[in-house]
């Protein structure tokens, strides 16, 4: 008897240490669930639009139904349209609209800041329920943690002539970038049911997910819907130097597709089965669609018509090497020829700061322009918005290595490493030592403190400085953290040259 009086008790402490439920949202009423934490709360698979399946394909999110009674929040729902892996859950389904939220709130009234997670994936993968997006730490650290899912692929970013007629803004494309803002929308109306602040909202993304954030930061449509922005490893031309995909090109490229599958109208493309589409089209990625974007964005931002928003932006030291594929590399004629085909007549300065005189030399230097490409577009994002005069920005360099597992090289301080450091999420099957720990627990009260208050210091934290253009320092997080140089200066100057003339000289 008294050990079942001890679990009740422990029951109704786990009960009482969180929000109180049910919570009531704008479609109903949901109960969550428990995490390791007795802290924190978890609410998966809440949708925040109707299912776009049918009619729905590729319009813009529609509002999600109302339910009765109390609907169980205890299980993420499916991720959007993609290749499942073998033993993947939640399954690969058209319907996916969901969001989940990690909450540390004991009452809607606490008004804490808020995050919310875009994940990346090359926009063909991903899903806000992967394990390490799991909110539950940066939770107890103090935010409400919301992730979601999008559409990919060609489900996502689809263009075509009858979708233009279609629309009320006579254009079509990005609706990837539509679920984004669908989900910011929900998040101010219903964030403070969770114990959220609408008025400290900060949107984060890495890679694809980075690219969604620096968009919604240029766009009018995110206006607004949140005060800060943190992206890692990709802003709006991608991870490299180039240009956006116009809606000319998009719209060419949905007709082809529609070849393809052999729809010959909106209704027939519409009614391709979802394995279908998925099997042929891979979509286009973030398109200027005259409406969620309105123009090229770099020259938004080059003329400091984004959002007026903080930012927290950086790159990682090796991201190269998550990209690098067995027999990918270019050798060293190879290199020199790609190399001035793509710089035309800065391509020996481009051989002055990459010299290659052998093949092992191109596969370095190819690793090395990656990194450096990456991190000039982080830099010059953080230098842009500085230059608005009202925004704060903070670059950072990522250089920690994380432990080896065995039977697997290491591919150093690579591309989305990061990601299990600022979430202080470290998964298991890695042997993480005490500095790994230690630069857990420092990133995610850097991300806490800039999502609180649009800086990232605090208490017995290294001090971050605000960037600054003359300085052109970024705060270092690796084996120790300190601010310093990331990408060298002659690297930053030679890509600094290569967007003017690809910009017209401008």
């Amino acid at each position: 008897m008294n050990r079942l009086i001890l679990m009740i008790l422990a029951g109704s402490a786990i009960v009482s240490a969180a929000i109180t439920e049910p919570v009531k949202i704008d479609t109903g009423l949901i109960s969550g669930t428990s995490t390791s934490s007795d802290d924190v709360r978890v609410f998966k698979g809440i949708p925040f639009a109707a299912p776009p399946v049918g009619d729905l394909r590729w319009r813009a999110p529609q509002p999600a139904a109302h339910w009765e009674g109390v609907r169980k929040a205890d299980q993420f729902g499916p991720v959007c349209m993609q290749q499942s892996r073998p033993g993947s859950t939640p399954a690969p389904s058209e319907d996916c609209l969901y969001v989940n939220v990690w909450t540390g709130a004991k009452a809607a009234s606490e008004r804490r800041p808020v995050i919310v997670w875009t994940y990346g994936g090359a926009f063909t993968g991903g899903s806000g329920s992967e394990p390490r997006y799991d909110g539950e730490a940066l939770a107890r650290k103090g935010a409400v943690i919301v992730t979601y899912n999008y559409r990919l692929g060609a489900f996502g970013f689809f263009a075509h002539p009858e979708l233009d007629k279609e629309s009320d803004h006579h254009t079509s494309g990005n609706y990837a970038m539509m679920d984004m803002a669908a989900v910011l929308h929900w998040v101010q109306r219903n964030i403070t049911a969770f114990g959220g602040d609408p008025n400290r909202v900060t949107i984060d993304g890495e890679s694809a997910g980075a690219m969604l954030v620096s968009s919604m930061v240029g766009s009018p449509e995110g206006k607004g819907l949140f005060k800060r922005a943190v992206s890692q490893s990709g802003a709006w031309m991608g991870i490299g130097i180039g240009k956006m995909t116009t809606h000319a090109q998009a719209e060419e490229a949905g007709e082809k597709l529609a070849q393809t599958l052999g729809a010959k109208s909106l209704a027939e493309l519409r009614a391709v089965p979802a394995a279908d589409l998925l099997k042929n089209g891979r979509g286009t990625g973030i398109i200027v669609d005259g409406w969620y974007v309105p123009e090229d964005l770099s020259a938004t931002f080059t003329k400091g018509r984004e959002n007026d928003v903080d930012i927290l932006v950086g790159s990682n030291r090796d991201e190269g090497t998550f990209f690098a594929r067995p027999g990918s590399d270019l050798n060293a004629t190879q290199f020199e020829s790609h190399a001035k085909e793509r710089y035309g007549n800065l391509s020996e300065n481009f051989a002055k700061i990459y010299p290659v005189t052998n093949d092992a030399e191109a596969a370095a230097a190819g690793l090395a322009g990656t990194r450096d490409e990456i991190g000039w577009h982080m830099r010059t994002w953080a230098q842009l918005q500085s230059k608005k005069g009202k925004d704060k920005a903070y670059l950072y360099f990522f250089t920690r290595v994380p432990p080896t597992v065995e039977g697997r090289p290491s591919r150093g301080a690579t591309h989305t490493v990061e990601l299990f450091y600022m979430f202080n999420n470290l998964l298991p099957g890695t042997p993480w030592t005490d500095v790994d720990k230690k630069l857990a627990d420092t990133m995610s009260s850097y991300w806490v403190n800039f999502a609180a208050t649009g800086n990232p210091n605090g208490k017995g934290l290294p001090e971050w400085p605000v960037y600054k253009e003359k300085a052109d320092q970024a705060m270092i997080l690796g084996d120790t953290v300190s601010v310093g140089t990331g990408i060298q200066p002659a690297m930053l100057a030679f890509y600094d040259s290569y967007y003017k003339t690809l910009n017209g000289g401008e």
